[in-house]
């Protein structure tokens, strides 16, 4: 590879790499996520640096990964004795390419598209962007596999001009982040042990994923200093099973479950307050009840999950706010409930029943303890779901777990269980009363004044990536008391998802993102805009490494 792009301009050799890692099929779960890092492997083995120090790139095993996922590591030494490091990271898996439909076949090639969309009139906006000739299009072309080539492309001008570099590079690739994200958090230890053995210290991490306008007409491109974290709140709801010639007297889940989604989904009530920034409220990404069949019996139990970004707030402070909502719409459900019940006795005359419309909310650390109180141990059962293991789907165990209790529980009464189940991602963002993320966030507006008037683009500053990004786990803010409301309430998250809160803590780095910019991520028409994305933003992250690096030099 060295010897097709060495002699090219950076845009072109940005270029070249994107497509050629588009043509990779690397879609999260698969074989390609491997094929693809080892390809990258084999690109930078190219480079004349790596010929002479061949110990500064190497790939690691991803610790207990289900498919046998590699990290790409490479490191770049500095002049003089400086060391401060930064990291460049970025992720090479994708997601599926289903929505490509009868053009799967062309999911991977640029240039296919590109021919293809020239064409698309029913989407005047992706037919300009394919015929200006300015757009690369491709699942990964935007998310974001021209990130990786950014980064490769600038390790390579790092390793013929270390002489600009006060400080060290490391360049981390990493798979699995459209999933579990075992790529980054297998790293952990990996950046731990470089830290340990090589007495490094990391300044900071910049991520190169993807960018995109915010409204119609938006050219602005965003630089952001950290970003938002993810927590997944669970419900299992129990309510009284009845025969559909008796539902007046039971208690639907799915209807409880139903209002507990009206209450949370989309709820901007329930949204952070922070100026200025991009805030998405709480999603329902799952519902459904537990029936495997038909039958005219009312559902035994229900199911949700909602995505719910974590911005300044922390797993407590939502977790109490879940708990107070659910209370309420338990309580405007119980209301009803007897209303109709009440309504129908006195339609049919029927006398009175001693029935209870009560629902219990509790949180799954509570019921732990409740069913503890009464002399039920229920580790025995919780074995049990861990060692049968009847999917690889983490929320699916989870559920199971919660569920083994009620079956534990004799009284079998009405219930809405609160929990959480993997992914968790920490928030990252830059403090203004930390002195050393000050400095981070005036050296950043510094280099984008500079760039603004070089390039004519238009820049902003953002504190949180609106999207999901694995810099969420190279720093923590949450206190052990603030993280352990979380930790209780994600059952046996030690074995089904054991982040190394620890190794975060002590790594605490913080995340910049300075992306590539595009349009569509995700879906069938995502391109990424080669002017920007291919020269200008490679230009930027090297004047801004250097300006970092600076920032700490001796004077």
């Amino acid at each position: 590879m060295y010897q097709q792009i060495h002699s090219l301009s950076t845009k072109q050799q940005v270029e070249t790499i994107t497509k050629r890692l588009v043509t990779i099929n690397s879609i999260n779960g698969t074989n390609g996520e491997i094929e693809i890092v080892e390809e990258l492997y084999r690109m930078l083995r190219t480079f004349p640096y790596f010929h002479s120090e061949p110990a500064h790139l190497w790939l690691q095993k991803i610790p207990n990964d289900p498919i046998g996922r590699k990290n790409l590591f490479a490191f770049i030494k500095g002049n003089g004795e400086s060391n401060k490091t930064i990291i460049y990271h970025s992720h090479i898996d994708t997601v599926g390419i289903d929505d490509f439909g009868l053009l799967k076949d062309k999911a991977f090639s640029p240039d296919a598209l590109r021919v293809y969309f020239t064409t698309h009139h029913a989407d005047p906006d992706v037919q300009r962007d394919a015929q200006s000739g300015d757009w690369m299009f491709g699942r990964g072309a935007v998310d974001m596999k021209s990130g990786a080539a950014v980064h490769v492309a600038n390790v390579l001008y790092f390793s013929e001009h270390p002489e600009e570099l006060n400080g060290n590079l490391l360049l981390m690739i990493n798979g699995d982040e459209e999933s579990e994200h075992h790529g980054i958090t297998g790293a952990l230890s990996e950046l731990e042990r470089i830290q340990h053995e090589q007495g490094v210290e990391y300044l900071l991490a910049i991520n190169t994923d993807f960018i995109t306008p915010l409204y119609d007409g938006d050219e602005t491109k965003y630089i952001y200093t950290g970003t938002a974290g993810k927590i997944l709140p669970c419900f299992h709801i129990y309510g009284r099973e009845v025969h559909v010639g008796d539902t007046l007297a039971g208690i639907d889940p799915n209807f409880i479950a139903a209002k507990i989604t009206e209450r949370i989904h989309n709820n901007y009530r329930l949204t952070e307050k922070i100026d200025g920034e991009l805030i998405l409220p709480p999603s329902c990404l799952y519902q459904r009840d537990t029936k495997r069949f038909y039958t005219v019996q009312t559902a035994p139990s229900s199911q949700i999950y909602f995505n719910y970004f974590l911005y300044e707030s922390t797993p407590e402070e939502v977790l109490k706010q879940l708990v107070r909502e659910t209370k309420q719409v338990c309580l405007e459900v119980e209301g009803y409930l007897r209303e109709q019940f009440e309504q129908f006795l006195n339609k049919t005359g029927l006398p009175a029943r001693d029935l209870s419309w009560e629902i219990k909310v509790t949180t799954y650390a509570e019921y732990i303890r409740e069913l503890q109180d009464r002399g039920i141990n229920p580790r025995p059962a919780i074995e049990s779901v861990l060692n049968r293991r009847t999917t690889s789907d983490l929320r699916e165990l989870s559920f199971s777990i919660v569920s083994v209790l009620q079956d534990l529980d004799p009284d079998k009464r009405a219930r809405v269980i609160i929990f959480f189940a993997p992914p968790f991602l920490p928030h990252n963002y830059l403090k203004e009363t930390e002195t050393n993320d000050n400095h981070i966030k005036a050296v950043i507006e510094g280099v984008l004044a500079n760039a603004q008037e070089e390039t004519s683009e238009t820049f902003a500053i953002k504190k949180f990536f609106p999207y999901l990004a694995d810099g969420s786990f190279l720093s923590i803010h949450e206190t052990e008391d603030q993280l352990n409301p979380l930790l209780e309430n994600l059952p046996e998250w030690s074995t089904l998802y054991p982040v190394p809160f620890q190794s975060i803590k002590n790594l605490n780095i913080p995340s910049i993102n300075m992306g590539v910019y595009g349009k569509d991520g995700h879906k069938w028409t995502e391109r990424v805009y080669m002017p920007y994305s291919f020269q200008v933003l490679p230009n930027l992250i090297r004047k801004a490494t250097v300006s970092f690096m600076n920032m700490y030099a001796p004077v």
